[in-house]
């Protein structure tokens, strides 16, 4: 079975690779995705772009594990020197848009929900969900369907990894500040200079200190990126504003993360977003555990996924490697898809399957 589920992967991802699936432009992978699963008898929900199936045998009074990839991808950037959806495999090398990321880690959930499927007595349901816009960390995504899932306990978000365990996912704020003082004319020493009272925040964002110090990812970060004042040389600004790039860890939620920056600045703060939190799974879950002992490694990771939407212990892990998303001439393994295939469903064995 598994090397029939192996196959049917390749061949899916071949032809997801050969449509065009942008953020917000997925309509077509989600019809692919959508119609590979009906084609085996698997009832199928949809939402725009995102589709999502549960186990043949669910169970409301069993808890429900996810499984979730995306299916869309960014733009090819000038360095290809391939067709970027023409998947071609050559030294074992599965080259196309998207093959690593999230491709392989997609079609290699799908596989292992296929697996699953119709097993009876698991001690969890288990849904599936493809979703889209995770490169641009749209609305339209994994977060509008969530509400429609039901109550998930812990997920394994496909990304990336080498297989090896990303227990931890730093969250992001991106914030806008203002600093407000008073316009006068630079030659008469008159106003209030916005630009002078913003240096006073900036300084303090570039030397605090978090008590609370993350065991994974070492102290959180904050970095002024952007700033902006002024509009002539004679004039004193009224206004002065900059932009701030936090990255946030798992030892404080974004809302704890802002209150202390609010408490200790002058300035106005606005973030762009709070929905991108750090996530984490407890190095003792039985899922973490589970690949422990068949050899993986754990590890805090610095990009952020739809994990950071999710609010349950998740797990990010999946073939390919980080390194390749987003590269010109992107590939997948063969073998890293085949391999992640057996990978995952050995790790759900022992926690998924009936005692």
């Amino acid at each position: 079975m598994i090397e029939q589920l192996q196959k049917d992967s390749l061949e899916l991802l071949k032809q997801l690779i050969g449509i065009s699936s942008f953020s917000k432009e997925e309509d077509k992978t989600a019809d692919v995705i959508e119609q590979f699963l009906q084609q085996r008898n698997i009832k199928t929900q949809r939402k725009l772009n995102n589709i999502w199936a549960y186990n043949k045998h669910f169970d409301s009074k069993k808890p429900t594990l996810l499984l979730n990839s995306h299916h869309d991808t960014v733009r090819p950037n000038t360095g290809y020197t391939r067709d970027p959806y023409a998947p071609t495999v050559e030294d074992g090398k599965l080259y196309g848009l998207g093959s690593n990321d999230a491709g392989g880690c997609l079609v290699s959930l799908v596989a292992t929900f296929l697996y699953f499927y119709e097993q009876k007595g698991l001690s969890y349901n288990i849904c599936l969900a493809t979703t889209a816009e995770e490169e641009i960390s749209g609305n339209n995504g994994l977060e509008c369907i969530l509400p429609d899932l039901g109550t998930l306990e812990f997920a394994i978000v496909g990304e990336p990894t080498l297989m090896n365990l990303a227990i931890a996912e730093r969250g992001l704020l991106v914030l806008d500040c203002v600093s407000t003082g008073k316009a006068g004319h630079a030659a008469r020493e008159e106003g209030d200079n916005a630009i002078y009272k913003a240096l006073k925040d900036i300084e303090w964002f570039r030397n605090y200190r978090f008590s609370k110090v993350s065991e994974m990812f070492g102290p959180l970060k904050m970095s002024v990126t952007i700033i902006n004042a002024g509009s002539q040389h004679n004039v004193v600004p009224a206004t002065c504003v900059f932009t701030v790039d936090v990255r946030v860890t798992d030892a404080y939620t974004n809302e704890e993360v802002l209150k202390i920056i609010r408490t200790n600045v002058d300035c106005e703060v606005t973030p762009r977003s709070v929905r991108l939190k750090p996530s984490s799974i407890d190095k003792a879950h039985p899922l973490v555990q589970s690949g422990i002992a068949l050899g993986r490694t754990t590890y805090g990771s610095p990009t952020t996924s739809d994990q950071a939407l999710l609010s349950i212990p998740s797990l990010k892990v999946g073939p390919g490697d980080s390194a390749r998303s987003h590269m010109a001439d992107e590939y997948v393994f063969v073998n890293e898809i085949e391999e992640g295939i057996v990978l995952y469903i050995e790790m759900l064995k022992p926690v998924i399957k009936g005692k």
